[in-house]
């Protein structure tokens, strides 16, 4: 595998019922994407309901690192190259990252369940359509019609809990799924290269996609069935300029830091990034300037006023950043350095998996009765599981394996998951039902961008310095620098109210 492709190889709700006729009449039928006529005014998720929108909250992130142990094999099959290849990790990631909010908006607006089900549609049909591509640039297309269609899914599973359900059943389920994307990062890189390797009925890196499709119909089913409908209470146009800008300002970020180092960073990528603060000043303006004047900005300048929504994503940036650039970083030290393959190396994270979700499971329980000092206590145990890490790494670099580096990701996913799973429940504890559907946006926004540029940025730092510092230093480099991230959650944490709701 080159070092490109190593590069790319880990870029870390149908409508209501509608309104009973009067007597003699004929109820006309919905739009599709029309307001539905009616919505419950207190709807409530069960656990059936939970359950089916965790499974489409699982699926798009999933899919986030599934496909990365895929690429050598699709770089063999289609005869992609390194710079398409990039194409087919990036173009999910961009597409993903950039529509969140606006998902979670149009959920807002047109009922989440009802955007639910679209979403899951979409993202069974492009998933099919990316595991029976028949070339590399309509992979790509696929890839990144397939990350429009997870922006539309991931908001209204949060929203969605967000609007129905209540009190410690919200923090539970909101706990819950703060688990669930932290254990599919590590699963989807443990899967992927298990489906690859197992070459199902000959499909080979087809399967990772394929796979996707019996699940996400199958949320489609029981989101008809168990999942309430719930939107905002008043209906708002789309903040088309908000929209826009937030658009380019993700993209002129995000395109330069994950395609220009494939690119050899040509001019433009650097005129792209000259020009992220320039519309992301712009955006800030044009989105205060609409709240003033009464309409509905994309973004609400007062939602990010609330302190637990502010600090909690204060948190999720280096938290994030530091998870995804891990995941990239360790398994590419994993396959270059020790030529392990790609089923291999993701079973050696599996203590960290085993790690994260027992902490996750104890979360919920902790957090009542210790509150913020759950995450506090987090921070700490991940900082020692990369200073452990770290030095083992350093103390003997040839003998280094997976059994040896159990005991750091073991306590790394330990730390993880005790930030992880309560982070949700911080972040949208104090946002109103109302703004449900664009409070779940932004936060999946900074998750996912966050993630993107935590693989970014670490992850071109790793591999421009291996080559002179060695994989073993350039490595500890990397953790002693996920390490200062940790310390930045610590201090944060420490900002946070004592109880949360």
């Amino acid at each position: 595998m080159t070092v490109t492709q190593q590069l790319t190889a880990t870029r870390p709700l149908l409508p209501t019922a509608a309104s009973a006729a009067s007597p003699g009449t004929t109820a006309a039928p919905a739009s599709p994407l029309s307001p539905p006529p009616s919505a419950p005014s207190s709807p409530s998720l069960g656990t059936a309901g939970l359950v089916t929108v965790l499974l489409g909250a699982f699926l798009p992130m999933l899919d986030f690192f599934i496909v990365n142990v895929a690429l050598p094999t699709i770089d063999h099959d289609l005869a992609a190259g390194p710079a398409v290849l990039e194409l087919v990790a990036a173009g999910y990631g961009i597409a993903f990252a950039v529509l969140l909010v606006l998902g979670g908006r149009l959920g807002d607006l047109f009922g989440r369940r009802r955007l639910f089900v679209v979403g899951a549609a979409a993202f069974a049909v492009t998933s099919l359509a990316c595991g029976l591509a028949p070339g590399a640039w309509s992979l790509v297309a696929a890839r990144a019609a397939q990350g429009a269609s997870a922006a539309l899914l991931i908001p209204q599973v949060l929203g969605t809990i967000t609007a129905a359900t209540h009190g410690a059943r919200r923090g539970r389920a909101l706990s819950v799924y703060g688990a669930v994307g932290g254990i599919s990062v590590v699963i989807g890189q443990v899967l992927g290269g298990m489906l690859v390797a197992a070459d199902l009925f000959g499909t080979g890196w087809r399967s990772v996609f394929l796979l996707n499709v019996p699940f996400a119909l199958l949320a489609l089913v029981l989101a008809l069935r168990f999942v309430p409908e719930s939107r905002a209470p008043q209906g708002a146009k789309v903040d088309v300029a908000g929209t826009v800008l937030l658009t380019a300002t993700l993209l002129a970020l995000l395109v330069p830091l994950m395609e220009g180092r494939a690119a050899g960073w040509p001019l433009w990528s650097w005129l792209l990034l000259a020009l992220f603060p320039v519309f992301a000043t712009a955006f800030a303006l044009v989105e205060r300037r609409a709240e003033r004047l009464g309409g509905a900005p994309l973004v609400p300048p007062t939602l990010l006023r609330i302190p637990e929504m502010r600090r909690g994503l204060g948190i999720a940036i280096p938290y994030f950043g530091g998870f995804g650039g891990f995941m990239f970083v360790i398994a590419v030290a994993l396959q270059q350095g020790l030529h392990l393959g790609p089923v291999a190396a993701g079973w050696a994270l599996v203590p960290m998996a085993v790690g994260y979700f027992t902490a996750s499971l104890s979360g919920p329980r902790l957090i009542g009765r210790f509150g913020s000092r759950v995450l506090t206590a987090g921070a700490v145990v991940q900082a020692l599981g990369l200073v452990t890490l770290a030095v083992t790494v350093l103390a003997d670099w040839n003998g280094f394996s997976p059994l040896r580096m159990a005991p750091g990701v073991a306590l790394a996913g330990i730390g993880q998951g005790l930030i992880g799973t309560p982070l949700f429940r911080v972040v949208l504890s104090k946002v109103p039902a109302a703004r449900a559907g664009v409070g779940s946006g932004v936060l999946a926004t900074g998750q996912q961008s966050s993630l993107a540029l935590g693989v970014a940025t670490l992850g071109s730092l790793y591999l421009s310095l291996s080559p002179t510092l060695g994989m073993d230093r350039a490595l500890a480099l990397c953790l002693g620098i996920q390490l200062l991230g940790s310390f930045t959650v610590l201090y944060l944490t420490t900002r946070l109210p004592r109880s949360i709701g």
